[in-house]
């Protein structure tokens, strides 16, 4: 059983979310995409070939999630409220550099909504924004935390 906390190491998180296209953990690209955090924007733009502006531009929007603002790649909505990240076209075409919240989502695994829940925690709220943890906490009335969460 794979024990999952706020405070398991990224590095850890990331042996445990290794690569994977199947059909469960794709599904998640055709209704959105992941949030960018760290160097993920540096490793994309790179991947691209674009400068940061550029790639901002055609590739990435500006959302909002517990009063933090987040890029992430646009959405296609081709019609539907929901869609399918820029990047997938049957499979991830940036799947080598693909931003972190898609790396650590792990459908196909026991443990992917505790993967998902570790990104949450660690890289959306924000611990010194007392609207962040308001929004967050209102999130917790319906859902559940992970150890060490609070």
């Amino acid at each position: 059983m794979v024990h999952i906390t706020k405070n398991t190491k990224r590095s850890e998180v990331l042996e445990l979310a290794a690569p994977c296209q199947c059909p469960k953990c794709n599904s998640g690209c055709t209704f959105g995409s992941g949030l960018l955090a760290g160097d993920d924007i540096k490793r994309i733009v790179s991947f691209l070939g674009l400068s940061e502006n550029e790639a901002k531009e055609k590739y990435f929007e500006e959302v909002e999630h517990f009063n933090r603002k987040m890029l992430r790649p646009k959405v296609v909505k081709e019609g539907k409220p929901y869609g399918r990240c820029i990047f997938f076209d049957g499979a991830c075409t940036i799947h080598e550099v693909k931003p972190l919240q898609c790396r650590t989502s792990m459908q196909c695994k026991d443990y992917g909504e505790d993967l998902a829940k570790w990104f949450m925690v660690n890289y959306i709220i924000d611990p010194h924004d007392p609207e962040s943890i308001r929004q967050y906490a209102l999130y917790l009335k319906t859902n559940s935390a992970l150890p060490d969460a609070a």
